[in-house]
């Protein structure tokens, strides 16, 4: 009986994270990486940035250089805000 209980509770735990995780292979919204330490094999790596000025800021006084993220999935563009003639 125990184990039977356990196997259903381990069964809707793992359900439950799974479309979250599925969501966010779906769609990454950072566009921008930061790389540290000039691209040396002893730097790191943030793909956490919306916009380049963003990473940019990251770096300044770190050493290193903006990229675009690989695994980007968002819009081309960022969206532009439709002007209205007053």
């Amino acid at each position: 009986m125990r184990i039977a209980l356990a196997v259903v509770v381990g069964t809707i735990a793992f359900s439950a994270g799974t479309p979250a995780a599925n969501a966010q292979q779906k769609h990454d919204p950072y566009r921008w990486c930061a790389e540290y330490g000039m691209g040396r094999s002893d730097g790191g790596t943030n793909c956490y940035f919306m916009t380049l000025e963003q990473c940019r800021a990251a770096i300044s006084g770190n050493g290193g250089f903006c990229r675009e993220n690989l695994f980007y999935t968002g819009p081309a563009e960022p969206p532009r805000h439709a002007r209205h003639p007053r």
